[in-house]
Parts: structure tokens; sequence; C-alpha cells
């Protein structure tokens, strides 16, 4: 299989910890691509229409996408019990949380990038933070328990969204007012899966 995907990728990342936490990082080549959007990557567009990374290439039939339906599929080829039934709901919820970060700070990201200077709206800006902020808050009153208990895939999801707030807005400082949720995440930072994923 193939994965086209982004180093600097969050959601990239996330179907990569996933792999190397099942033993299947071995299985699947990393095709590299960028797309961003106001450009187009024919290499993804031909197995995503929609142009966004990661997608999957199956040995057999269309290629899978959007990081939530790989990590399910991988998980499911594993049989690794990232997402147990037991505490289903609250996984897709972290995950959803998680992947809600995530879109917030690419979409400030673009926001500079793909903006003139003159044309970019900082009210706008700092509504996508406040959902980062929001969240954050709620991770930390709500599901560091959670966090702390047995590997699943909203763990690893969360882990991911934090790094990325790391990578492109340490000014913002998000272990602010998080204490328990920034040592839980200095931990897992640890994680050979982790470590072995490190954006560039």
């Amino acid at each position: 299989m193939k994965l086209i995907s982004a180093k600097p990728s969050p959601f990239g990342r996330k179907v990569l910890v996933l792999l190397h936490e099942t033993g299947q990082a071995d299985s699947v080549e990393v095709v590299a691509s960028a797309p961003s959007p106001i450009t187009i990557d024919t290499s993804i567009t031909a197995a995503n229409p929609l142009g966004k990374i990661p997608a999957l290439v199956r040995d057999s039939g269309p290629a899978i996408y959007d990081s939530r339906v790989i990590c399910r599929y991988l998980d499911a080829q594993a049989n690794a019990g990232l997402y147990p039934e037991s505490r289903m709901w609250d996984v897709l919820t972290l995950e959803a949380t998680a992947d809600g970060i995530m879109d917030a700070a690419i979409l400030m990201v673009y926001e500079g990038r793909t903006r003139p200077e003159e044309k970019q709206h900082q009210p706008w800006v700092d509504g996508q933070w406040s959902k980062v902020a929001r969240s954050l808050s709620a991770l930390e009153t709500l599901w560091l328990s959670h966090l702390s208990g047995p590997l699943d895939m909203g763990q690893i999801a969360v882990a991911c969204a934090l790094s990325y707030l790391d990578f492109r807005h340490p000014d913002r400082n998000w272990r602010n007012g998080h204490d328990g949720l920034a040592a839980w995440h200095q931990t897992f930072e640890a994680r050979d899966s982790m470590q072995a994923t490190r954006p560039e």
C-alpha cells in the first residue's frame, strides 16, 4: 500500500504513528505530496478528488481518504484494538476534538501563507484559535483520565494535534493553563512512534 502524505501534516502523522504502534510501518510506502487550497497536486487528486492528504492507495479497490477512515481501516487490518468497543464513543469524540484542533491550526497557517498581508483577517484567525483554546480546556478538564489510560486512537490523535501546535504555533504557548495536559503530552511524545514521525 501507499500513503500519500506530507511530513508536516498532523493528519498524515496520525496515520504514521498508528502504523508504528501496530507494527505496520514497513508495509506501507509513504509518497510525498504537498497540496494547498490554491494549488493542485495531481498525485493526490488521482487518489482523493478533494485533493487533501492523507490518502491510502490500497493494493485492491479504490483509495481511501480522510485520516479517520484510514486509521479505522489500518486498525482493523492489524486487529490492533485502537478503537475498543468499550470506549468507542469516547475515542471517536477525542479523535474528532483533535482533528478540529488540527483543522483550526492549519487554517491559521493558510491565512498567513496564501493571502496577501493586506487581505489577512485577524478576527478570523483569532476565531480559529478560540476553537483550539476551548478544546484545550475541555481536554484538560474532562479527558485527562482517558488520556492516561490504555493506548487508543484518541490519544494518538490528541498527541499529534498538540505537537502540531508546537510545530506551527509555538508562540501561542498552548501549555499555559493546561499543566495536566502538558505533562501527559511530554510523556506521550517520548514514545518511539512519536519520535519516528516528528514533522519537518
